[in-house]
């Protein structure tokens, strides 16, 4: 008998639809599954014979039976074990030990040898690109029915084991039904974080600094001698935040899915925060592999990367940056084809003036040789330098004010005007695609939204001239200005907005 149900899986942040058709014909006995399947999913056959066994079913593997298992397209490459339940459900069906119509019903999920349901990678974004192909039903891992439910307009049915799920479809008045998923509620409430901007005594510049990449979604970068702050001040970014909205939250917990750091129905209601070490590989923070999967850089979506020590990565790691401060996504391209991943984070980075941290230092003498510095200096490229937006110099404090001093305003504080300068961006762009923060701003965009009065745009160019900016580095002014006039409740870019936001353009680093 010819059984077909339907499945998915996810390709990078893409979901492909499967038909899973089994046929049980007489003959010499064989089990083979075929569409072009990896080792996990060929593998699949021991599992589902064991898991329908020891859920009270015949076991497909006893008698002389020839079984056919075919996953189509059959040009699409089979990965993982998402295709588990499928297969033991159409197994039964062509065994005539369940009879149902699974058309417009989606299975997902890895069985366990006692037929219970593994949580899968994923599951947000299968069930939400699973709406737009006609899909009405879909039954997975209770595991993963929480970040599922966030998606409207579909039944979420979350599955314990195999054999209640057969119990569901049966036809037998005393048999319990599995209930629909409630959709997911969620709670917008931030957190109190460990560290609060009125923790970090001093450093109003780099504050200021700080306050303007939140507000406007720009990039930053802190350099300085040891033991400062850097570190505390990067890790108090997120405080000042605004909340994700519902569609942000979608994005980013679908990401998270999809790389598997979701960890008991948890999901990223807040920006996320992503702090990769020096030493991590290129494929981890860029993201790649055979089945290509988000990195770190993706990861940070719709929040903040930051990249301590960062002359400290590989140069090839710092160079790939260029794509998503400049485009918001990174491609990622394998023998495979080519995929490309969102990556509209805040890029977080702090360095050294010089290797041992203490070039410039009136306490320290620096033990580096120039060769050395040389090398330092390079790591970081121009075309990186570009893209960073703001340059703050974080210097060292004063012993005397550390004891007992406030560190001024506390997060909730910043985070209120934040907020406001955010809403006020999210208005003026609501018409635009793609535009959400002044950020986000293309060269067109830029003298529509953010025009200059003729003073300003004299002061601008003669600044420009001074400094000896790039085009690219001149639009990045604006924008911070922009920002600058935003947080002040100003409708034009005044001198004073341009005077500071030329402030953070960076000096003689190293030095």
């Amino acid at each position: 008998m010819l059984a077909k149900v339907y499945s998915a899986q996810l390709t990078g942040l893409h979901t492909d639809f499967i038909e899973v058709e089994v046929d049980i014909s007489k003959g010499l006995h064989s089990f083979s599954i075929v569409g072009l399947g990896d080792k996990a999913v060929t593998e699949a056959k021991d599992r589902i014979s064991a898991a329908i066994k020891n859920s009270g079913f015949k076991s497909p593997q006893k008698g002389n039976k020839k079984i056919i298992i075919s996953l189509a397209p059959a040009n699409i490459k089979k990965e993982g074990t998402v295709f588990d339940l499928a297969i033991a459900v159409a197994t039964l069906i062509a065994q005539k030990e369940l009879d149902f119509d699974f058309t417009k019903k989606l299975l997902l999920g890895e069985l366990g040898l006692d037929g219970e349901l593994r949580p899968i990678k994923g599951a947000l974004l299968i069930a939400r690109e699973a709406i737009g192909k006609g899909y009405e039903e879909i039954y997975l891992p209770a595991d993963n029915a929480r970040e599922a439910g966030l998606i409207h307009g579909l039944k979420i049915f979350p599955v314990k084991n195999l054999k209640q799920l057969v119990e569901h479809f049966s036809d037998q008045p005393q048999t319990k039904k599995i209930l629909v998923q409630s959709k997911t509620e969620i709670d917008k409430k931030i957190k109190n974080t460990a560290i609060d901007f009125a923790d970090v005594v001093g450093q109003h510049l780099a504050k200021r600094g700080l306050e303007i990449a939140a507000a406007g979604g720009h990039n930053i970068a802190m350099y300085g001698p040891p033991g400062t702050g850097k570190t505390m001040l990067a890790r108090a970014l997120t405080s000042i935040l605004p909340p994700l909205s519902f569609e942000e939250i979608l994005e980013a917990t679908g990401i998270h899915s999809a790389r598997g750091t979701i960890e008991d129905g948890d999901l990223i209601i807040a920006p996320p925060f992503r702090s990769p070490h020096h030493t991590s590989s290129h494929i981890s923070l860029v993201g790649g592999g055979s089945n290509p999967t988000p990195g770190e850089i993706t990861l940070a979506h719709r929040g903040v990367l930051f990249l301590d020590e960062f002359p400290e990565f590989e140069r090839r790691t710092i160079e790939a940056l260029r794509q998503p401060l400049e485009d918001k996504v990174v491609s990622v391209s394998r023998s495979r084809g080519s995929m490309t991943f969102p990556a509209n984070f805040i890029l977080v980075a702090t360095m050294n003036p010089c290797p041992c941290g203490h070039r410039g230092s009136r306490t320290h003498e620096c033990i580096c040789s120039s060769a050395q510095l040389f090398k330092y200096q390079r790591r970081v490229s121009g075309p990186i330098i570009d893209r960073i937006d703001l340059w703050l110099e974080v210097g060292s404090i004063p012993m005397k004010d550390l004891a007992g001093k406030s560190g001024g305003e506390n997060s909730e504080t910043i985070r209120t005007r934040v907020t406001t300068a955010r809403e006020l961006q999210r208005s003026r762009y609501a018409d635009l695609n793609k535009v959400s923060q002044n950020s986000d701003l293309n060269t067109r965009e830029l003298k529509k939204f953010a025009p200059l009065t003729d003073k300003v745009q004299n002061l601008l160019d003669q600044s420009a001239e001074a400094l000896g900016l790039s085009a690219r580095a001149y639009h990045r002014v604006i924008k911070i200005a922009r920002t600058i006039a935003d947080l002040d409740g100003a409708e034009n870019i005044a001198d004073k907005h341009l005077l500071e936001a030329l402030q953070y353009r960076p000096k003689n680093i190293f030095s």
